[in-house]
């Protein structure tokens, strides 16, 4: 199948969605306590909802997807992101929220599975770099807009809104890929395709150490990410930074997570995925080990943290997206199979992240410096691994 001009903000806008329904929300979420008479703990009863469904899903549509077709796959995912986006815009209780939210996460999680797999599918070589660069700045800025966007709404047209908004973005992405996406959209393989077995094609996956160490490189990098994400609110609330002003340190981290994806745009042409990687983690360990120095030094907050996010960001724009298409180009047949247990265990990984934080009181600077370094340091070590595995196996880098 060869990519047509509108393929590929097709398959951006696909993974950007599953994201974007996810944070939309996000700064309505205190309001719902009111709004439906109920606890704290009910209502982010609609958060875990979302990310269990979404998880979850991703590994069943990853091997439909190598067996049934990309296309079906994802029209059957939208339809039923279409399904929770309205169900939640309508709901009257907190437990037919928490339900449409489950619903929401378990169809959006189609598009971040298959719009990965498409890569595989529709690119090559260099070229497939270049693309997971792409997708890495959506998947970076996103989170900030859609909190952003989320607020907007929120406060002038109130929480069901962004379900409204939701709902008519699944109804176009569905469109999109009905009139946009050919019909061939499938892993194209000779003979029997192995995706036939749901099971047989995750047992073929955990047989290759190249891909699973792709895989521990990419989780453990989202780890260091989800401590940051999870202990900085924390930490800046120590220091007299409210709630308006952490978005600003995200930013940071934001934008240059973005900027390093689009170098990695630039740079995949003349340098290899490995160098790519190489130059990505010593950035982060760079960077992290500088947070971790100047907490030392009791620097203030403000340049202990923007400064070494500015180094952490940069070099997951670099490491990130040469990894992610690591992921899915083993097995092309088994791309959608590859991205289901990648993804899923970004989120694994990134929950763990999380939860260290929270082991320690109080947190600190220092802190999350140190559980940032440690997850970056151990996915170096992954790496180290992944080049041995790829020589073992004659692969190129």
């Amino acid at each position: 199948m060869t990519p047509r001009p509108w393929t590929l903000p097709i398959l951006l806008a696909q993974i950007a969605f599953g994201i974007l329904a996810m944070a939309l929300c996000l700064p309505s979420m205190p309001a719902w306590v009111d709004a439906f008479g109920v606890s704290t703990a009910q209502v982010q009863l609609t958060f875990a909802a979302y990310v269990a469904a979404f998880g979850v899903m991703q590994l069943f549509y990853g091997p439909w997807s190598d067996r049934h077709g990309r296309r079906p796959v994802l029209l059957a995912g939208l339809v039923l992101a279409l399904a929770g986006s309205l169900l939640a815009a309508l709901v009257t209780t907190i437990e037919l929220l928490v339900l449409a939210r489950g619903l929401q996460g378990a169809g959006t999680a189609a598009g971040v599975v298959v719009g990965r797999a498409l890569v595989q599918d529709l690119y090559q070589g260099p070229d497939r770099t270049r693309i997971m660069a792409y997708v890495g700045m959506v998947m970076g800025v996103m989170p900030p807009l859609a909190t952003l966007l989320g607020g907007q709404m929120h406060d002038r047209l109130g929480w069901a809104s962004t379900f409204w908004l939701a709902t008519g973005l699944a109804l176009v992405l569905l469109c999109s890929v009905w009139w946009g996406l050919p019909r061939g959209a499938r892993p194209t393989t000779a003979g029997p395709m192995p995706g036939m077995n749901l099971w047989h094609s995750y047992r073929q996956l955990a047989r290759m150490p190249v891909y699973l160490w792709h895989v521990a490189v990419l989780s453990l990098t989202y780890a260091s990410l989800y401590v940051f994400l999870s202990g900085a609110p924390v930490v800046l609330a120590r220091h007299g930074i409210g709630a308006s002003a952490v978005g600003w340190f995200v930013l940071c981290m934001t934008a240059s997570y973005i900027a390093g994806s689009f170098l990695t745009s630039r740079w995949i042409h003349r340098l290899s995925g490995r160098e790519l990687m190489t130059r990505g983690q010593w950035l982060a360990l760079s960077g992290t080990g500088l947070m971790l120095l100047l907490a030392w030094l009791d620097v203030p907050v403000h340049w202990s943290m923007t400064v070494p996010l500015l180094l952490v960001g940069l070099g997951h724009g670099l490491l990130m997206p040469p990894t992610l298409a690591g992921t899915v180009g083993q097995i092309p047949a088994l791309a959608g199979s590859a991205a289901a247990v990648a993804g899923l265990m970004q989120q694994v990984m990134g929950a763990a992240g999380s939860y260290s934080v929270g082991a320690f009181d109080p947190v600190s600077v220092g802190l999350l410096a140190a559980l940032m370094l440690g997850f970056s340091v151990l996915a170096l070590g992954s790496q180290w691994m992944l080049q041995w595995a790829q020589a073992q196996a004659g692969k190129p880098a």
